[in-house]
Order: structure tokens, then C-alpha cells, then sequence
């Protein structure tokens, strides 16, 4: 089963934390990795089907439209199955400490 890919990124740390809550509770998928990229944005990557990454990328970016204040996605993405190489590079592998939570 091919393993699929989400990232987003955006402003403020609250927003990255409400979309990683609900793309967690929105669908099977392992959180893989978080980081803080510049200038007070924020970037969460998951992993797992296809489907499941799909709705809960969707379920992440609609709630961080609902956030008040200055918090939106400046960006995100779907990678439906990653070459292996592009694993190598990236940080989107399943950490050991994420191993747990695998799908």
C-alpha cells in the first residue's frame, strides 16, 4: 500500500498545533515530523493511504480557517506515494519515535 505524504505549513504556532490535532483525529495518520521553518512559521508533515491523508489534510487546513487572529496555511501538499530517494533527503520517514504510532 502506497504510503502518501502531507505538509502544512503555516503562521503561528497555534494554527500548526490545531491542524496537527485534526488531521490526527481526522483520519489514520501518524504525525512524522514538526518543524519550526522562519519568521514565526510552522510546518507538520504525516503519513499513510492516500484517502486518509487526503481528508485529513482537509480537516487541518479547514481548522486553521476557523482560528482568529493573523493564523493561516501559507501553504500545503499531497504526495500520493514518494520515491524512495525522496525519503533519504526529507524528513518525512517514520522516526523511531513515531514508530509506534505507524500505521
Amino acid at each position: 500500500m502506497a504510503m502518501a505524504v502531507g505538509m502544512i505549513e503555516t503562521v503561528g504556532y497555534p494554527a500548526v498545533l490545531a491542524a496537527a490535532d485534526a488531521m490526527l483525529k481526522a483520519g489514520r495518520v501518524a504525525l512524522v515530523n514538526y518543524e519550526s521553518c522562519a519568521s514565526g512559521r510552522y510546518m507538520v508533515s504525516i503519513r499513510g493511504p492516500v484517502a486518509e491523508v487526503r481528508s485529513a489534510m482537509e480537516a487541518g487546513i479547514e481548522m486553521v480557517a476557523k482560528l482568529p487572529g493573523d493564523a493561516e496555511v501559507v501553504s500545503h501538499v499531497i504526495i500520493p506515494n514518494p520515491p524512495d530517494n525522496l525519503e533519504a533527503v526529507l524528513p518525512i520517514c517514520y522516526a523511531a519515535t513515531a514508530e509506534p504510532f505507524r500505521i
